[in-house]
């Protein structure tokens, strides 16, 4: 092979290489986002559920871990019957009598020799300590200390401060002889505690722990959580976060790799705009991010994660099928690195598919609120009827659940600004742009208005018709009101210059050269894009103002330049417009609406033959110009597009009844 063949095959192929490096860079990223760690095998399954994988056998010797709640009811057992421990305080009988000295001094005491009896004969017996972290005291064991040999003894043969009523000699005098030992006592608990087993039993290999179809139990599924901990251990001793990178790359390049060659065979146009291609591998970025954010800080919390607002932006700016598909492929990338990945598949892919059909208008604000609406209502119902037919019974459901899902919905509302940003970094357009557009308030139909109040007009009719008859064949409806709305604003830089505009009778033409008419004329198209870009109008729009004229001349001026030059050779690119050619069918229509429109509106007669013949010769001639060549019109639309067009303009320029003047 020539090098220059390999050199023009190299460039054929530079736009999938840069996809290709765009996908490859986007595929290397998403792994490196997500924790370093995993788990090993886990199991779908909920107590009173049905077991609906096969028959679960052990596959290695492992314990049966206990329960959290067992653990904490041992625990509350053991503190229950803890030993608490005393030591005697031989001065607390004499501080007693000291204090009870300053207290009558002080108080003047009539009865201090009575009060003094009673202190005596209270510590005769003993005055016991009540430990303040323990009200229970009385169920507890009492070991009273006499250095470090213990002696079991009986509360009830002490006296305590709850046997004491008089308030002065229980508060401001009496100190405990049996003092409590809290050091002692923790020491011990400590100790017992410490003793406390986590496991309860050995599970053999090759054990059978439940069959397929059986309902499972507390107790399976205790057994079935301590297996899925041991997996976890398993898996952390033989982790390779190399192996674990690549392989998270590689499921990537599978999710990437089917969605481009869907785009592909589908032959949609996203695929030949750069800009797009990142605006997909983006929005999948960001999204992978949040989620890995959120399982960094609280795994449990993934489902607060708004994802619905990836099919809500590609259907804003794309179709149905390409939401569809990019929402599946990010759904199965990020099902690899999140816990309970066929929970979060299901919620994931239903949710997005309602919200899919939900956003089909996006029109107004008003419905991205109804949107969020009903991703709130999916995510609840899919929960709701989720835990009936796992546990038979409501009594499972948590409303903390509906908490995450509502915080979701909320979430969603973030899809608004993106959208706006996106379209600014990305150059692209929505419907909602489209819609502000459609306005007759804007700056750039205004100034239309202002200046050239015939081609405002006329540029009404064009979008009133284009968009009726897309909405009959098919396409963006919408797009094509807008483009024919700005289709000939460059006639503003010299409204006269243009037939629908001049109303005194004056027509500069005639002063003027038939070339340098036609170039005035054919002015219209980069004067209109000049402007377009002034007021910022998105590039769909732009694409109107370029082909709305195609290829073809200035037929007026042309023919008449030959009249009057016999013989001449003519350079005919002076009357032809520069193109190019409409390359959708919604140019292609503003492209004939707009002929049709000002040729029906010059003619002198408006009867239903005059206006069949101008409306198939305006479209035989597109046709014969190789006008369509480029856009996706079949002969079955251009021939509906006869029909309508000659409905339309019999229903415009019909003759109408001169009423009668009465005197």
């Amino acid at each position: 092979m020539r090098l220059k063949d390999i050199i023009t095959n190299s460039i054929k192929r530079l736009p999938i290489l840069t996809k290709s490096v765009m996908m490859l860079v986007a595929a290397a990223l998403i792994p490196l986002m997500f924790p370093r760690g995993g788990h090993g095998i886990h199991y779908d399954y909920a107590v009173g559920g049905i077991w609906r994988a096969g028959d679960l056998v052990a596959p290695y010797d492992f314990v049966i871990q206990k329960t959290q709640s067992e653990t904490e009811q041992e625990i509350a057992e053991i503190k229950s019957k803890s030993i608490l421990y005393y030591h005697y305080d031989k001065s607390a009988h004499a501080r007693a009598v000291q204090r009870l000295d300053e207290v009558t001094r002080r108080h003047h005491v009539a009865n201090r020799r009575q009060l003094r009896k009673t202190v005596d004969s209270i510590y005769l017996t003993g005055y016991l300590e009540i430990p303040d972290s323990m009200p229970d005291f009385e169920s507890h064991r009492l070991i009273l200390l006499d250095g470090n040999i213990g002696s079991e003894r009986n509360m009830a043969q002490y006296i305590t401060p709850l046997d004491i009523r008089d308030t002065l000699l229980r508060d401001s005098i009496l100190v405990p002889d049996i003092a409590y030992d809290a050091n002692r006592t923790q020491l011990e608990l400590d100790s017992r505690l410490s003793q406390l087993g986590s496991s309860t039993q050995m599970v053999q290999q090759g054990e059978l722990i439940i069959s397929q179809g059986e309902r499972v139990t507390l107790e399976q599924a205790q057994i079935i959580g301590s297996l899925e901990r041991e997996n976890d251990k398993h898996f952390q001793a033989d982790y390779n976060p190399v192996g674990r990178y690549f392989g998270l790359f590689g499921l990537c390049i599978i999710s990437f790799m089917a969605l481009f060659f869907f785009l592909q065979n589908t032959r949609h146009p996203l695929l030949e705009d750069d800009r797009k291609v990142l605006f997909v591998l983006v929005l999948i970025l960001l999204m992978s991010a949040v989620t890995a954010a959120v399982v960094h800080t609280n795994p449990d919390w993934v489902l607060v994660v708004p994802l619905c607002i990836v099919p809500v932006m590609m259907r804003v700016f794309f179709d149905m099928r390409v939401a569809l598909y990019v929402q599946i492929a990010t759904i199965i990338i990020l099902a690899s690195v999140v816990p309970n990945s066929y929970e979060f598949i299901f919620y994931q892919l239903i949710a997005g598919m309602m919200s899919i059909v939900m956003v089909r208008n996006l029109e107004s604000r008003s419905k991205f609120f109804f949107v969020c609406l009903v991703i709130f209502a999916t995510y609840s119902l899919i929960y709701t009827f989720g835990v009936l037919s796992q546990e038979s019974t409501f009594r499972s459901i948590t409303f903390d659940r509906y908490i995450v899902f509502f915080l979701n919905a909320l979430l969603t509302l973030l899809a608004y600004p993106l959208i706006y940003l996106f379209e600014k970094i990305f150059g692209l357009t929505t419907s909602l742009t489209l819609m502000e557009l459609s306005s007759t308030n804007t700056p750039a139909l205004r100034e239309l208005s202002r200046n050239a109040p015939g081609t405002f007009q006329h540029s009404i009719q064009v979008s009133n018709i284009s968009e009726d008859l897309i909405n009959e064949i098919g396409g963006n409806a919408l797009l094509a009101k807008v483009g024919a709305l700005y289709h000939d604003i460059g006639k503003v830089r010299a409204p006269l210059f243009f037939t629908e505009n001049q109303n005194s009778g004056f027509n500069p033409h005639d002063e003027l050269d038939y070339r340098e008419s036609a170039s005035i004329i054919i002015r219209h198209v980069t004067d209109g894009l000049d402007l377009a870009r002034k007021y910022h109008l998105p590039n769909e729009v732009q694409q109107f103002i370029r082909t709305h004229h195609g290829t073809t001349y200035t037929g007026y001026f042309y023919t008449k330049y030959k009249e009057a030059h016999p013989g001449e050779t003519i350079d005919t690119n002076d009357f032809r417009y520069n193109g190019p050619t409409p390359f959708s069918r919604e140019t292609a229509v503003v492209m004939i609406v707009d002929s049709v429109e000002a040729a029906c509106r010059s003619m002198k007669e408006h009867d239903k033959d005059s206006i069949d013949k101008k409306v198939d010769q305006i479209i035989d001639d597109k046709i014969g110009n190789n006008q369509f060549r480029n856009c996706n019109l079949t002969f079955g639309d251009i021939d509906r597009i006869r029909k309508i067009l000659k409905s339309k303009m019999m229903s415009i320029y019909h003759a109408r009844i001169a009423y009668p003047v009465t005197k």
